[in-house]
């Protein structure tokens, strides 16, 4: 594939890995289009329940948009370039699974965006973040400044966003950048458990809490607890919620209908 390969488990995790390590896993044209092709297989793939986002290398998760394919381009390129690249960051953004990140060495740019773009974060030491598109006049353009203001508070995500610096792991870690630091080299095996402990639960119950996540985000609480309360009758009147209680009762590992 053009820089994406995807590798589906018995656990029934899926992993979307970057895979474009001989430019630092930098998103050309192509390996975007492929990307939101893949992303769209696997939102409609129901035996998926979870997604860990990788990258291959030893040096990067995605150093972002590839700038030396960029500089040869003209401006009317660069335009029609620009909803391949939003359709690619929405592919991610935009799954019903819980994604997981699994981040190594740097995730800069479109890299950190990607990140941004999972439900968990999980880094290890090697790992440094950075928003630095205005260095060389751009705007974060993957959902950058809008995920970080979510996920950072207006504060911090104006520091990242606007001077442009990077972020060690630990500096990231106490941003809330990075929810689980991990040792060099541990990054992927933990996504993948993490994964694997959410692909065990009611997928009907996990989507529908997913979905009430993201949703609610920013709203009112009022409002934010009538999206939970349509969330919570998706659960309880499936199938899903029959087979998790019927489990429970008999000391047993459900079965999942879905």
């Amino acid at each position: 594939m053009d820089g994406v390969t995807l590798r589906r488990d018995a656990e029934h995790v899926a992993e979307i890995m970057l895979d474009r390590p001989e430019a630092l896993n930098a998103l050309s044209t192509a390996m975007a289009r492929q990307l939101a092709a893949v992303g769209a297989e696997v939102a409609a793939d129901p035996s998926v329940r979870a997604v860990v986002l990788s990258a291959a290398g030893e040096k990067a998760f995605c150093v972002g948009a590839d700038l030396k394919e960029r500089n040869a381009m003209s401006d009317a390129q660069i335009l029609a370039q620009r909803p391949v690249f939003r359709a690619a960051f929405g592919a991610v953004l935009n799954l019903p699974q819980p994604v997981v990140a699994a981040v190594h060495g740097y995730a800069l740019g479109g890299g950190c965006e990607f990140a941004l773009s999972c439900d968990l974060i999980v880094a290890d030491e090697s790992a440094v973040f950075g928003l630095p598109e205005v260095a060389v006049g751009l705007v974060p353009g993957g959902g950058g400044t809008q995920l970080a203001l979510r996920r950072l508070g207006p504060g911090r995500a104006a520091d990242l966003v606007l001077t442009g610096r990077r972020l060690s792991i630990d500096e990231a870690q106490a941003y809330g950048l990075v929810d689980r630091k991990v040792p060099a080299g541990s990054a992927r095996e933990e996504a993948m458990v993490i994964a694997a402990a959410i692909a065990a639960n009611s997928p009907v119950a996990v989507r529908a809490a997913k979905r009430a996540l993201r949703l609610g985000n920013g709203l009112s609480l009022d409002a934010g607890l009538d999206i939970e309360d349509n969330a919570w009758r998706t659960a309880a009147f499936s199938e899903d919620r029959r087979e998790g209680i019927a489990a429970f009762t008999e000391k047993r590992k459900p079965n999942w209908p879905t």
